[in-house]
């Protein structure tokens, strides 16, 4: 081993999801065709003057409420200058001294052991554009342009992969239910910075790095692991760490220096001359933080404490605000927790999950669902069968109970009518019957399964194997 111990802090960069931009008013949709969604305001253009969004000041108010902040009543606008083809102004409007939210903390649990991450702040500022690299040279689209994003600068507080891993997991989980943005890694709405030192125990921290841009939860890992290999190789080797700004490049698995890493003092920061001061009353605060829905570590509490579910279920039905919802939506409908847990876990997530993308659609409400597990409990349809209901709701506010009657599936449970039919089939099956009669237990399910096979599948298995057990006992 040697000795070298890596300190790690991120700066997470995620995108709000108001339904315009920072600004202006065009609008914040990730897929639009390039160059659609800007105007004169967020493509730069000199004299025009910007607007805020109320509502992205409201939302990365609740972020900050969501994990302890402190909340300014008094923050301000400054430009970062800077040049560079995806920032059309030259500057980047955001918040330098006074940010609106300060301190906060979240708790992660690695190898069993909980740790807490403490935040310095986060603040709000406009998004840049993006590059698109070909191999007939690069292009810039600024439909981002100007998009809400919220900065969270956290302190030096991980060390290691796996720590900084599930951070930003954690984080993602708070901004997903906390209902500000998606969080669609893939989208580019949640991205990470990773600063990172080496230094032996005991000893002043060495020189950071920072690489950019990491847009996967797997990039952020394998970057962190590649940069600790080679600053260790630097250090072992006798050689210093150089303080840069570096890429990573997922195909190689390596990083790269791109420039030296800048310093506030490089950015020129001063007031925006255009944007008033953002001032916020007790009430408003008071107001936002009311708003604020149950996060996930507080659902998975309270379904294991209040609703007696093992701590998997209680992880997975958290894994995403829509099924959490879903599932809460079907408790209170009536349904038994651990039936509903159990069929979200695997039908609802077997059908919501969509090759790639991060969340889950739910195209079933609360309601919807507790009648389908109150159908399956009555046995009026069984499991298998109510896959075919599932797939005839989805997306629609039509009734399980009306699914299955326009479907045919409701199951015969008439033991009268279903023991005649039983008595019919052990008559013609003699030699079968005989061997039941002399121990074999298998032939059950071939009754059983003539059974089903003459009624389509719709007589009630549980009634259908008592009747045949009884008539073939006789």
């Amino acid at each position: 081993m040697s000795g070298y111990v890596p300190t790690i802090g991120l700066e997470v960069h995620c995108e709000l999801k108001t339904e315009t931009k920072l600004f202006c008013s065009c609008r914040n949709k990730f897929g639009s065709e390039p160059n659609t969604n800007t105007c004169p305001v967020c493509a730069g253009h000199p004299g025009v003057l910007p607007v805020l969004n109320r509502k992205a000041v409201e939302y990365t108010v609740r972020a900050g409420c969501a994990i302890g902040c402190k909340i300014s009543r008094y923050s301000k606008w400054d430009r970062k200058n800077y040049f560079y083809p995806d920032l059309p102004k030259a500057w980047q409007t955001s918040q330098y001294d006074l940010p609106l939210c300060t301190g906060g903390e979240v708790k992660i649990t690695v190898g069993g052991e909980e740790k807490t991450v403490r935040l310095n702040r986060i603040h709000l500022e406009e998004d840049a554009g993006k590059l698109v690299h070909g191999a007939g040279g690069t292009a810039v689209d600024y439909n981002r342009c100007g998009v809400p994003l919220m900065e969270c600068v956290t302190e030096p507080d991980m060390h290691s992969a796996d720590e900084a891993v599930a951070f930003l997991e954690e984080l993602a989980s708070v901004f997903r239910f906390a209902g500000v943005s998606d969080c669609r890694m893939q989208e580019g709405s949640i991205r990470a910075d990773v600063n990172l030192s080496m230094s032996r125990p005991g000893e002043p921290l060495g020189t950071r790095t920072e690489t950019k841009n990491l847009n996967s939860f797997r990039s952020v890992r394998r970057a962190i692991e590649a940069e600790i290999r080679r600053q260790t190789e630097v250090l072992e080797s006798g050689g210093k760490v150089v303080q840069e700004t570096r890429r990573f490049d997922d195909a190689t698995g390596e990083g790269y220096g791109m420039r030296g890493k800048e310093d506030a003092q490089d950015y020129r920061y001063f007031p925006e001359p255009d944007l008033m001061p953002v001032v916020l009353s007790d009430d408003d605060v008071g107001r936002i933080r009311a708003s604020l829905p149950e996060l996930a570590r507080d659902r998975r509490k309270r379904y294991t404490e209040r609703l007696g579910l093992p701590a998997y279920d209680a992880e997975q039905l958290t894994c995403d605000p829509a099924v959490a919802e879903l599932f809460d939506g079907a408790v209170n409908a009536g349904a038994n927790a651990k039936k509903a847990a159990n069929y979200v876990m695997s039908e609802i997530m077997r059908k919501g999950k969509t090759a790639g993308e991060d969340g889950i659609i739910v195209g079933i409400s609360g309601t919807q669902l507790a009648e389908l597990l109150a159908l399956v409990d009555k046995g009026e349809i069984n499991l298998v069968s109510s896959r075919d209901v599932l797939d005839r709701i989805w997306l629609t506010d039509e009734t399980p109970s009306a699914a299955v009657d326009a479907l045919g599936l409701r199951q015969n449970n008439d033991e009268g009518e279903i023991e005649k039919l039983v008595r019919d089939i052990v008559a013609a099956n003699p030699g079968p019957a005989d061997d039941f009669r002399k121990g074999n237990e298998k032939v059950l399910s071939f009754f059983v399964g003539q059974l089903m096979k003459a009624t389509k599948g719709k007589t009630n298995p549980k009634i259908a194997g008592e009747l045949v057990r009884k008539v073939l006992s006789e």
